[in-house]
């Protein structure tokens, strides 16, 4: 007979279930850590860190612009081989705009494309990719790719209404400028619509374009 006791309660736990926990850095693994940093740098994205230690140690962090998120890579990090990173998200509410500003700091960029076939996204050889954006400019259905210098790839994805239970409701923000006029732009567009439909002024319009920009963000019925 066993003396260990064994305990069956499951319901038991001194984890707090609730806890924040929040993604702030993925590890990309490089060859040459200096040859990556020059090309972050080249892309704009904020450098967070770049500690070195008498052991060989080093750390490199790159923030992309209104990125909750950052990238970290270095020496000593990760036995990862170099490039071995593949479809890192990028969100973006204009994948045309996104695309172009990346093509114009030189960095080699897939067209906008969309996927014929789902999963089609993430298969650069299997087929099933169609040029141009997704129809009607579904939002999540548009994409571009690149890489950086060891093959590391990340992946663009235009998001410009969020599916339910994606973000936050009681929350609603916007990480860049770009991106809170990108909305204004959208929220303009379905409001001329909207006193199309009524055919008369709507002076309450601010009001209108609050509420279409919250409902946007959340993934809740959109305002008609």
């Amino acid at each position: 007979m066993s003396t260990t006791a064994t305990s069956t309660d499951t319901t038991s736990s001194t984890t707090d279930p609730t806890a924040d926990l929040k993604l702030e850095a993925v590890v990309v693994p490089v060859a040459d850590v200096d040859r990556s940093k020059a090309f972050y740098q080249g892309l704009g994205w904020r450098l967070d860190a770049d500690f070195a230690f008498d052991n060989g140690f080093r750390v490199v962090q790159f923030t992309p612009p209104g990125s909750p998120a950052s990238i970290q890579f270095g020496t000593g990090i990760t036995s990862a081989a170099p490039g071995s990173a593949q479809e890192i998200y990028l969100v973006v509410s204009d994948i045309a705009s996104a695309r172009d500003a990346l093509a114009g700091q030189g960095v080699e960029v897939s067209a906008v494309f969309h996927a014929a076939s789902p999963g089609a996204q993430f298969q650069p050889d299997g087929g099933g990719r169609v040029d141009g954006p997704a129809d009607d400019g579904a939002s999540y259905g548009s994409f571009a790719t690149f890489s950086d210098p060891d093959g590391n790839g990340y992946l663009l994805q235009e998001v410009t209404t969020r599916l339910p239970g994606r973000v936050d409701a009681d929350e609603t923000s916007y990480a860049s400028a770009d991106d809170l006029s990108q909305a204004l732009i959208r929220a303009a567009t379905a409001h001329g619509e909207h006193e199309k439909r009524t055919g008369e002024y709507d002076e309450q319009w601010p009001v209108w374009y609050a509420a279409y920009m919250v409902a946007e963000r959340n993934g809740t019925q959109l305002p008609e």
